[in-house]
């Protein structure tokens, strides 16, 4: 939707933020749906035994249909927490089925920290992501926290990443023709829309 606009990050982050809040309760859901039947079948989500995921924000497309899936067939399942010290900080937490959950310092709700729950970054299997903006080659244009490219970029660095895999989820009007990347964003190996898979070449 917006090939070839020399756009800045932040103009391009404001662009599709409004994209996707402009979608209708009817068309979130419709996205919903086309999401889980893109992943909840899919060889990548089955295998997966301790899954990283996300509660949706603003506009974001919501994978709750797959956690709810993936507890049904037994997976771990956990959410990013913000440390309160340092403030850069996030890991992800073991969730519950039913669990309290209590707003972050953005208002987004997270699990209540507790250490013995948490999970190192390469003893997950998967992790799907929330983005703003995505392309066909990896790219991912986040909110400008840099919270997940500071979790991940100790786990990048290493000369055999084989785990966890990283796929962005996304409604299909994120999808960009090329995103510049900055040097610390680490990229994803694709990017599922409520209407197809953009895996990176490999």
């Amino acid at each position: 939707m917006t090939e070839n606009v020399p756009l800045t990050r932040p103009q391009l982050r404001r662009l599709l933020r409004n994209a996707r809040r402009a979608l209708t309760p009817a068309q979130q859901r419709q996205a919903t749906l086309g999401l889980y039947r893109q992943l909840a079948q899919h060889p990548l989500f089955r295998r997966a035994r301790h899954i990283a995921l996300y509660l949706p924000n603003d506009g974001e497309i919501d994978p709750r249909l797959l956690m709810r899936e993936a507890q049904r067939r037994g997976k771990c399942i956990y959410l990013p927490v913000l440390h309160a010290w340092p403030r850069t900080r996030m890991v992800f937490q073991r969730f519950e089925q039913g669990e309290k959950l209590k707003p972050n310092r953005f208002r987004i709700p997270e699990p209540i920290i507790d250490r013995k729950r948490q999970r190192p970054i390469w003893a997950l299997d998967l992790i799907l992501l929330p983005l703003v903006g995505f392309d066909e080659v990896g790219g991912r244009l986040g909110m400008g926290g840099g919270f997940y490219d500071r979790s991940l970029a100790y786990q990048a660095r290493r000369q055999t990443w084989k785990k966890p895999l990283l796929l962005g989820l996304a409604h299909e009007c994120q999808k960009v023709e090329r995103l510049a990347q900055a040097s610390w964003d680490v990229p994803l190996q694709g990017t599922v829309s409520d209407r197809g898979w953009y895996l990176a070449p490999r």
